[in-house]
């Protein structure tokens, strides 16, 4: 009898060790099997800003293979996202992200409490009323605008001590999308970057007040090269800067500086270097907290500001892409290196300096940055908002 008692509690043992097993297996996967993954994003894979995006979903694949099943929706308007949205929760998406700025991905997300939704790029922090399973997330995208100034500003420092430019011919032009936040906070770091190595460069913005416009970005870009520009940049989403810099005529062959991806391919002789958000470390995170039935925010490491979470160089979120050697001046490489660490280990602070912001909205608002600004400090999306007197210009595109 003792006997057949023991091998009774033997078996039962097995048995409740065998259930705890499928137990936390079934909650690792909490909805049983597959799971399914959604992706809106705004334009295709031709735009720069969704192939960057792309990269993150094919991560995905890589690392999960048959244990999920991906769908993605291509060239969703912002005003058109709610059909394609439902189409993916009666797919039975366990996870949704996108890539636009759409509002209406908030306010369903509210009616589905079982799926979570993940936001890249949202113009402004979150609102008291967001739903639970709502998130947002971005890249400290101002790090690698800062790092790839002052590979340009190297680049000009060189033209001009080799006597190929005069020091009032530092020009810098940059194609920007909107006059918002986002997109001053990125130009005012890629002038601030700069102007560590060449202090007697200017800064030239023109609007195309579009993401995605070809033609626009292209023309503006000319405009600024036929205004004297000799490094451009941008924050729009196409090629149009790139291939404007590769195809300008003269004497002076002017240096281009790419977003989202390297652009060498288009603009070989013209690209310097390029930065991007690796949006990779957030989504493998954000579906690995879903398959454990656990927050996204606290298995994505950042800087978490509630349901909304932002990270830079230190944690991979920020990249600097292919600096072309044919192009770079003497030592870039080396700056490059020591003033990433620099931003890693938190020693080096972006904005700041002997400069007067203006606030374009309000001009009573200004901002001295001799007594800094640490920019992400409260959301994901940037904050700062300030024009810098005397060396940054603004221009709308008469296009």
């Amino acid at each position: 009898m003792k006997r057949v008692y023991i091998a009774t509690l033997l078996t039962c043992a097995v048995l409740l060790a065998l259930f705890a097993s499928i137990f936390i297996q079934m909650k690792g996967t909490p909805y049983g099997g597959t799971l399914k993954v959604g992706f809106i994003y705004e334009d295709d894979e031709s735009v720069p800003y969704t192939a960057n995006f792309a990269e993150a979903e094919r991560a995905l694949m890589e690392e999960y293979k048959d244990r999920i099943e991906i769908y993605s929706k291509n060239n969703v308007p912002d005003t058109e996202a709610e059909e394609p949205l439902m189409d993916l929760i009666q797919k039975g998406c366990n996870i949704i992200f996108t890539n636009s700025y759409t509002e209406e991905f908030m306010k369903i997300a509210g009616d589905y409490p079982h799926i979570q939704f993940c936001q890249a790029s949202f113009l402004e922090a979150l609102p008291e009323n967001a739903p639970e399973n709502y998130h947002t997330f971005k890249g400290t995208i101002y790090e690698g605008r800062y790092l790839s100034g002052i590979a340009a500003g190297m680049k000009l420092r060189e033209l001009i001590d080799r006597e190929y430019i005069e020091s009032y011919e530092a020009k810098v032009g940059y194609v920007a999308a909107f006059p918002n936040t986002e997109v001053i906070s990125g130009f005012t770091a890629f002038i601030l970057g700069i102007r560590t190595v060449a202090p007697e460069a200017k800064l030239k913005v023109r609007y195309t007040y579009s993401w995605g416009n070809f033609k626009a970005e292209k023309r503006c870009a000319e405009e600024l090269i036929s205004e004297g520009c000799v490094v451009l940049s941008q924050h729009t989403d196409t090629i149009g800067p790139a291939v404007a810099c590769e195809e300008a005529v003269g004497s002076l062959k002017r240096i281009f500086v790419g977003y989202n991806q390297s652009m060498q391919d288009v603009a070989p002789t013209s690209v310097l270097i390029s930065t991007r958000i690796n949006w990779t470390p957030y989504v493998l995170g954000a579906v690995e907290a879903v398959r454990q039935n656990r927050k996204i925010e606290t298995v994505v490491k950042g800087n978490v500001h509630g349901n909304d979470i932002s990270a830079g160089m230190k944690e991979g979120w920020v990249k600097l892409l292919d600096l072309n050697d044919y192009n770079a001046a003497q030592g870039t490489a080396e700056a490059l290196a020591e003033a990433e660490e620099k931003l890693k280990d938190g020693s080096l602070q972006v904005f700041q300096g002997d400069y007067i912001g203006v606030n374009p909205n309000d001009p009573q608002d200004t901002i001295d940055l001799n007594n800094g600004f640490e920019e992400n400090a409260e959301y994901s999306s940037p904050s700062f908002h300030y024009i810098l007197e005397d060396i940054i210009t603004v221009e709308e595109d008469e296009g």
